[in-house]
């Protein structure tokens, strides 16, 4: 069954990505992955991966998912990278996970038992806890994966699926709920989610003394849940039922006691103050008695249960803020692409290397009718170019802009214009197929990126239309390498067809 799946890994570069693809690597039997992609959700900027030792049996693809600034996150970078698979099935890992012997090939039967209605199969996640002694609260909650409905630590997706539903709703910006929102869209697809045979490893691993602290950040993500998918969700998704009303009463003994204390009511301020304390007694009694009781361990678990219910709080009224009125995510049949950022050189304008002469402006065949009837459609266009001759010093940012306008008088005009004009080894977040300039050509449009389409002639506009999150359509030209072609999803065979089937896309 070699090619029924590929293997997408979101990752930030963590060392155990290393040993989740060696465990990968060494599978002996079972179908090959045809491809296995790497989503890295690093700042744009960052050096390469570092692979060394690996060694792929198969062809290894990096995306990157990261913005100028930093990590998008998991919802973000498993976009880009099952938009960037081409085989039926798109099966999701974590980078911190390991694959046992054998793991392929329950894979392949997981699969091979899905029926035509089947729009995911997942995993089953093992948690080894340290021999010898008491497990940890944050081991405690790693090994609460194992239970977990629908986690992508370990989840074959079929295409057909994600394309229906529109992929990972990216309003969720961290490894929390992404995935039951996910499941939730695709059950009320009409597709049916299953457990499969195949088990994955899940190393616990060190956290930071706050973790705790910082994870009640999902609390944002729970109202945007709530809002998405109704009072309900918990049941609907599986969720166990959390302790958010516990902290609510504890925040609220504790402003009662400051309160009562300002005015002077002592009783009703000791009242307060001894109803805060023992709520707050009882939940770091909760966490400190199934714990290894070590004095590091005591001290975290005291300091945190004191400050994790004001933290909860907190968070939960910034989502109330932050996602009042929340939509849900449209379907892919239900998008509908308002933009169109095409890439200059070769796209629009015949390529003439390093170009800074407004006189040696030949737009290619059909270019301006194109553009109009993108316009007269209602569609907003723009230009997305690399200029790496003027980080080269071959010409200058004027004569760069001075060739722009030459084009948007010939071939536009254009509503935003999108300029890298950075060295290929600079390491800046715009050159595509970095997704800087899409997303900032998104914005400039007043536009979310899945509503974008990107129209170039080799595999970076490509790349970028995919990091970016937004459809990519190559129409490729007598120097566009076979491979880009072959690993394009929508390819044109010139700018008319490509308006074609990014009109139809509107339908």
């Amino acid at each position: 069954m070699s090619g029924v799946h590929d293997v997408v890994i979101p990752t930030i570069g963590r060392p155990s990505l290393l040993r989740l693809l060696q465990t990968l690597a060494a599978q002996d039997g079972g179908g090959a992955p045809g491809r296995v992609v790497l989503a890295d959700d690093r700042p744009a900027a960052a050096p390469p991966l570092d692979l060394t030792g690996v060694d792929a049996p198969w062809p290894l693809v990096v995306v990157s998912s990261g913005g100028p600034r930093g990590g998008r996150g998991p919802a973000a970078a498993r976009n880009a990278g099952w938009r960037a698979t081409r085989a039926p099935w798109t099966v999701f890992l974590d980078d911190d996970v390991e694959l046992p012997d054998g793991w392929a090939l329950a894979l392949e039967a997981d699969l091979a038992g899905a029926t035509p209605s089947t729009g995911g199969v997942q995993g089953r996640l093992s948690v080894p806890l340290p021999a010898g002694r008491r497990p940890t609260d944050a081991e405690r909650g790693t090994k609460g994966l194992e239970g977990a409905a629908w986690a992508t630590a370990d989840m074959a997706s079929r295409r057909e699926a994600l394309v229906a539903v529109g992929g990972f709703d990216e309003r969720f910006p961290r490894a929390y709920r992404e995935d039951a929102d996910l499941a939730l869209r695709v059950e009320r697809s009409g597709w049916a989610l299953v457990r499969g045979a195949r088990t994955t490893l899940h190393p616990t691993r060190p956290m930071h003394r706050w973790h705790s602290l910082r994870v009640q950040k999902g609390n944002a993500d729970d109202v945007l849940m709530r809002a998405l998918h109704g009072r309900s969700w918990r049941t609907d998704a599986h969720a166990p039922p959390g302790r958010l009303p516990w902290h609510a009463a504890t925040v609220g003994a504790a402003a009662l006691a400051v309160g009562a204390a300002v005015t002077r009511r002592r009783a009703l301020a000791l009242a307060g103050a001894g109803t805060w304390a023992a709520l707050t007694a009882d939940f770091a009694r909760r966490r400190i008695a199934p714990g290894p009781r070590t004095a590091g361990e005591i001290g975290v678990m005291t300091a945190t249960s004191a400050a994790i219910p004001f933290a909860a709080v907190a968070h939960r009224l910034r989502g109330e803020l932050a996602h009042r009125g929340a939509q849900p995510l449209r379907s892919r049949e239900d998008q509908q692409i308002a933009g169109v950022l095409f890439d200059r050189d070769g796209t629009l304008v015949h390529d003439v290397p390093y170009n800074g002469d407004p006189a040696l402006v030949d737009p290619v065949e059909g270019a301006r009718e194109a553009v109009a009837a993108l316009r007269d459609a209602g569609v907003a266009v723009g230009v997305v170019t690399n200029q790496s001759g003027i980080g080269r010093g071959l010409i200058t940012a004027e004569q760069a802009g001075a060739v722009n306008a030459a084009v948007d008088a010939a071939v536009g005009p254009f509503d935003t214009w999108q300029v890298c004009p950075h060295a290929a080894d600079d390491g800046c977040s715009c050159r595509k197929p970095a997704p800087g300039m899409v997303l900032a050509g998104a914005a400039a449009l007043g536009l979310t990126p899945d509503r974008v389409a990107v129209v170039g002639d080799i595999g970076a506009d490509v790349g970028a239309a995919q990091a970016a999150g937004a459809l990519g359509v190559l129409v490729p030209t007598a120097l566009t390498r076979r491979e880009e072609v072959d690993a394009a999803e929508h390819v044109a065979r010139d700018l008319a067809g490509a308006v074609s089937l990014v009109l139809a896309a509107r339908r």
